[in-house]
């Protein structure tokens, strides 16, 4: 191979490798004004940590929306699939009318059918989200009011249960609620 065939791009703008690598140390001597200080000590960690996470490929973040059910993200994959057929199907029924093909026909009766399918297919999805919601989606635990309010109640009705114990009690002894007989 020659050595025109090896040169990099920037030596073939014309511009040496000394001056990219120069206009580069002066954009990120702009970029970063302590640039003379070590990463690790700048994010305060020692080498040793700092090594450890450059040695990583990639890092795990938290999922920013939980994953979809499995019954719907099958539905919503199903009618993607369905969508992308019927576009295709579109796109050909259009060029072959426009090539006067005698295929123009039955592909726009297949295409007007599949979009009805697409619908169907969309639909599905909503319903099937509908559906999963109303069945796992409601997670029952009261809340902390509502907790409080029928612990108030409980407590009241044990109150009026004790009550009427009570007077059944002095009733059955046969005294009028006195406290004493003298």
């Amino acid at each position: 191979m020659g050595s025109d065939t090896v040169m990099g791009t920037a030596e073939r703008g014309g511009a040496t490798v000394e001056s990219v690598a120069e206009r580069s140390s002066v954009r990120r001597h702009l970029e970063a004004p302590d640039r003379d200080i070590p990463a690790h000590e700048r994010a305060g960690e020692s080498i040793g940590e700092f090594r450890q996470r450059e040695r990583q490929l990639w890092v795990e973040e938290p999922a920013r929306r939980r994953r979809m059910p499995d019954p719907v993200r099958t539905a919503a994959v199903r009618a993607v699939l369905i969508a992308s057929v019927t576009l295709i199907q579109a796109m050909v029924a259009f060029l072959c009318t426009m090539a006067g093909s005698w295929l123009a026909f039955p592909m726009v009766i297949s295409s007007v059918v599949s979009t009805i399918v697409a619908t169907w297919g969309v639909a599905d999805v909503w319903v099937t989200r509908q559906v999963w919601n109303q069945r796992y989606g409601v997670v029952s635990e009261p809340s902390s009011t509502a907790r409080a309010l029928r612990r108030e109640r409980r407590g009241r009705r044990r109150q009026d249960r004790a009550t009427l114990r009570e007077q059944a009690r002095i009733r059955r002894r046969g005294g009028t609620g006195q406290l004493s007989h003298s």
